[in-house]
Order: structure tokens, then sequence, then C-alpha cells
């Protein structure tokens, strides 16, 4: 992966490339911003960098032995390690190096979703184990092969559950000789404040509006029009930008599925209820994760439409439709209760909640919600 082929973040590159030129790299680095930003792609092209035998100024040769290895991601110094979905046969990360190489090879900006779709696991919790971190004292116990260092990339760092991450709280604080983790997480507030505090953090930004219209021009061949519009809506999440203008299936299925919610929770109909959840349950734990983000988002956009500046609103031509109509039901006597009742589910679901009955209760404290009256 090389530098030049993330879109923007300029600033994150060059503070990238000045520590390796001045000799300043931190041994456990934390790679922190939202999904689609290029957090993982960066983390990569940055090992790629500091293994490159000819680096250039402001890149990675992309031509000798290290870099041909490093496209591959079959670099003997390269390790990762990301969240599995456990069974029998599948314990640690190099269960499944084959899928993960080629998940990441076809896309540098894959999201958990989108991983364990490649998995056919939607069922599955996703979960960085204990015996992963076994796995990654014994690799890092092992002499350098190539490379001045070992490197070893965590994707989603903060699906390691306490086991895991207790058991790499020594080795990241004092690690072997020229050995570097770079850890890659959407959001602090699940990872260990053990953790955070023996990392150098590196905050990634979203990518700016005009980076990411440029990129969907240029490297889907989308007309002007077309991007700049996708790219308003995408907020700068370069995976979210891709699936609108690939496939706008799952983005009209959560909005489906949401009207009916809200349409069988406002008189409260049993019976829809009950036919809205059984259709739930049947997809996978990550769609069903997916959705609650979902609800998030249109919950802030109804706000939005109701007190802000409607420029400010990011939703599809559908989605504003719907908006319009349901927005008077969200105010300020009942929005903060919405979106902690979501926030509540989606952390109860991360921790295998029974979906039913998660739902159920959802559906019967958004009736309560949706008939508060507005302020006066």
């Amino acid at each position: 992966m090389l530098f030049k082929e993330i879109i923007g973040q300029s600033a994150i590159k060059e503070r990238l490339l000045r520590s390796v030129k001045d000799g300043r790299i931190s041994h456990a680095q934390l790679f922190l911003g939202p999904q689609g930003n290029g957090s993982l792609a960066l983390a990569v092209a940055y090992a790629q960098y500091i293994s490159c035998i000819d680096k250039q100024e402001f890149d990675s040769c992309g031509k000798c032995s290290s870099c041909i290895k490093y496209n591959k991601l079959i670099h003997p110094d390269l390790h990762f390690v990301y969240p599995v979905a456990l069974s029998k046969e599948v314990r640690v990360s190099t269960d499944v190096a084959k899928e993960w190489r080629e998940a990441f090879i076809d896309n540098p900006y894959i999201t958990l979703f989108n991983w364990f779709e490649q998995l056919s696991a939607e069922n599955k919790q996703a979960v960085i184990g204990v015996d992963e971190s076994g796995e990654i004292l014994r690799k890092l116990s092992l002499t350098t092969y190539e490379s001045e260092y070992k490197i070893m990339i965590i994707w989603q760092a903060d699906k390691m559950n306490h086991q895991s991450a207790n058991k790499l709280l020594k080795i990241l604080e004092e690690p072997p000789d020229k050995t570097l983790f770079l850890l890659v997480c959407e959001s602090e507030d699940q990872l260990l404040r053990t953790i955070l505090s023996r990392t150098q953090l590196i905050k990634i930004p979203k990518l700016t509006e005009e980076d990411l219209q440029q990129a969907l021009i240029e490297r889907h061949g989308i007309n002007p029009e077309l991007a700049a519009n996708t790219a308003n809506l995408a907020d700068g999440n370069y995976a979210e930008a891709i699936l609108m203008i690939s496939d706008n299936e799952n983005a009209a299925q959560n909005l489906a599925s949401f009207q009916k919610l809200m349409r069988a929770s406002l008189k409260f109909d049993p019976k829809a209820v009950m036919v809205w959840i059984d259709e739930v349950a049947a997809t996978g734990r990550e769609r069903q994760k997916n959705f609650l983000k979902y609800a998030l988002h249109i919950m802030r956009e109804s706000l939005m439409m109701s007190y802000a500046d409607v420029s400010l609103i990011k939703l599809g031509v559908d989605e504003q439709e719907f908006v319009k109509k349901f927005s008077p039901f969200i105010h300020a006597n009942n929005v903060e209760r919405f979106i902690e009742e979501l926030n509540k589910a989606y952390f109860h679901m991360e921790r295998n909640a029974n979906t039913k009955i998660l739902f159920m209760d959802l559906a019967l404290k958004f009736n309560e919600l949706l008939n508060l009256p507005k302020p006066v």
C-alpha cells in the first residue's frame, strides 16, 4: 500500500513520513478515526514505508523486494490481527489469513461489516479472543526475517476482549527490540484505559468532502454532480460512498425496516412488531448492529430537520421524504432518550444479547417516546 493510493489525509501522511525520517518511530501507536477514513490503509502504508529498502522522499518505492511482498500482504515481518467469528475451526487471525489478504487487497477501506460478509459469518459476534494474545506473543518472540522491524497491525483493536487485552499490556509497554504495534480503532470507548495510556495517539479525521468527491470522480468515473452529492451524503466515509454508488440496497433495506418499526411502535401493534422482530432476527448480527447505527443517523437528521439548517442534512431522496413526515415526532422532550436507548441496544448487541428480547424492549420504549408531547 502506497501513501499516494490513500485518499486525502495529507497532514497525517506528512506526520508519519517525518517520524521515519527523524528516527522517532513510537513502538506502539493507535490510529484512531471514524469508519471509511483510511486508518487501516494508512497503517499498512506506514509499515510498508518503514520496511521499504529504497525509501523515496514522500512514499515507498513500490518496487523493492519488501514492497512487492507488502503489496501481497505476505511479508514475513508484517503480522495482522483482526476480529474473527470464533468456532472450532477458527480461533485466531491466521486461521483466515487467506480470506483477509483477499479482502484487504480488494478493498483497503474494508469495514467490519464487509469483513464478516466475506467470512459468511454475519450471525456471529466479532471478537479478538484470548488465544490471539498467545499467538501475538509467539510471533513477536521470533527474530526478524528481512526488515529492521517486526510490525504487528491490530485492526478493530476495540474488539479485543478483556482477557486478550490484559495479556498484551506488558508487551505493549516493553516490546521486544525493533517491534512495532500499530493499533487501528474507530472508537476509543471500548479500549482499556491501560492500553490507551501505552500508545501514541494519532487521530485520523474524516475525509474532506472535496477529497472524497475527487476520489469518486477519478476512481469510479462518475460525473461531478453525482460525486458531489454522494460525498455530501457519505460524510467523510469512503466505504459508505462506495456502497452508495455501487449498491443502494442496504440503505433501502434499513430505511424500510426503520419505517416498519416506527409505524408498529407508534400505536403499538403487537402483531406488526412481532413480524418485524422475526424479520430482523433472521438477519446477521452485524446487519442488526448496522441497523441500529442507521436508526441513530435518522434520529439525528430528523432533529436537524426540525431545529437546524436544512442544508446540513445528509439524506438520500427517499430518506428525505420519510424524515419530513417523521421529524415532528422527534423533539426536545424525547430525542435524548431515543439516542440513549439506541446506544444501549447497540451496547447489549455487542455483548450477545437475545435479539428478540432486545428489539421487543426497544419497540415498547419507542411507543412511549413517540407519544410524548412536544414542548410548548
